[in-house]
């Protein structure tokens, strides 16, 4: 009985240290896997942009689209109070017009040499957005003449699932993108809600209130919606540009803190996401430099110079490493410098066992662990032999 307890835990702590001699093994056969490694020129062809990751408040939005808006109120109408024609004209569409500039002269019905004539002004600064009266044109006191609108301030009208509105409140900000005008995002504030709801789509209209200064929106154009409605403190967030892979396995590359144009594939579980930003469970640390702009390229690049991870890390440290990249333990230095001196020997002409009385080195090693293997069996033998006969006298 004692000799197999003696036996198991013997097999026990040989599994043990095997285990803990193999760990570090796989977690740097891991690193080596699943870094990539490029020249100077990759990194410029990739255009490789890094940020670094850190822990800051991240907002839980409501991603919807919708439509630039005309505010009604800022919409103004040119008309003449007599009946005549038109003389003169001096605004067209298109035109931006001050308010009381002249846009068209009237002449009257009335008899006289001349025919007295009424001069039409803007009544608003504004864009000329309809014209309705051409040169030499009759007119009359109910017909529209021209539309004027300031376009200065505009509505962001945003189409809000119904099942989401309940989340939404006036004042609530949002941050709105209009695709015409590029990479630009605007910040408003939750003005109002329609007066009725959309029941084929099922939206509800939230209106917020934009400046146009420059004028490059116009009425029509689409918008994009990110609302606010949560805001959580400390939470590790990557830019949505970093993520890379199927939604089933996602990943990041982070730069190599020892290496300089190394980056390691990272897998991560993700937490929420708005539209800028993706909450990082695991997978990334405080203070790691992630990839954003070229993430995508390196899920497909290569060792672009051909160097690989052994090699850029003996250059990087002044001394040697494993094919892995793990560092070398004090045998496996001695090993390797005596596999090189063996190696010069050969190429000199000589035979490295000749220098030991003809024995090798495998066959000393060998010989050695059969001697030892020998001396513990003898000893558990002698042991239960022993304990077999103090049973027998006893």
């Amino acid at each position: 009985m004692k000799l197999k307890m003696t036996f198991k835990i013997l097999t026990t702590s040989i599994l043990t240290l095997t285990a803990g001699a193999l760990a570090p093994t796989a977690f740097a056969q891991s690193r080596a896997d699943n870094t990539v490694i490029l020249d100077e020129a990759g990194v410029q062809n990739l255009r490789i942009e890094t940020v670094v990751a850190d822990e800051e408040t991240f907002e839980t939005t409501i991603f919807t689209i919708g439509r630039i808006e005309e505010i009604p109120a800022n919409r103004s109408v040119v008309s003449s109070r007599i009946a005549g024609r038109v003389v003169e004209l001096d605004a067209f569409e298109g035109d931006v017009v001050e308010k009381d500039q002249l846009v068209a002269i009237v002449e009257s019905r009335q008899l006289g040499d001349p025919p007295p004539t009424v001069k039409l002004y803007a009544p608003q600064s504004g864009l000329v957005v309809a014209s309705h009266v051409r040169l030499g044109q009759p007119v009359e006191p109910s017909q529209e003449l021209m539309d004027i609108s300031d376009q200065s301030t505009l509505w962001a009208v945003a189409q809000i699932p119904e099942q989401e509105a309940a989340q939404v409140h006036v004042g609530d900000v949002a941050r709105i993108h209009v695709p015409s005008l590029g990479e630009q995002w605007i910040e408003a504030k939750l003005a109002r809600f329609g007066v009725s709801a959309d029941r084929q789509a099922g939206t509800v209209e939230g209106i917020f209130v934009i400046e146009n200064p420059e004028g490059r929106m116009r009425p029509g154009m689409r918008a994009e919606f990110s609302i606010v409605v949560d805001e959580r403190e400390f939470v590790l967030s990557v830019p949505r540009s970093a993520v890379q892979g199927d939604p089933s396995n996602r990943y990041v590359f982070v730069k190599d803190f020892g290496l300089d144009h190394a980056f390691i594939k990272s897998p991560v579980v993700l937490g929420e996401e708005n539209e800028q930003r993706v909450e990082v469970i695991r997978g990334v640390f405080p203070g790691d430099e992630v990839v954003t702009r070229g993430s995508y390229g390196l899920s497909f690049a290569g060792a672009g110079s051909g160097m690989s991870l052994k090699e850029a890390l003996d250059a990087a440290h002044g001394h040697e490493h494993n094919e892995d990249g793990s560092e070398m333990t004090p045998e496996q230095r001695a090993a390797n410098a005596r596999a090189k001196e063996e190696a010069a020997m050969r190429a000199a002409g000589i035979d490295p066992n000749a220098q030991s009385g003809g024995i090798s080195l495998p066959l000393m090693i060998y010989a050695g662990v059969a001697t030892l293997l020998a001396l513990v069996l003898a000893q558990l033998l002698w042991n239960a032999k022993r304990t077999k006969s103090e049973g027998s006298n006893a």
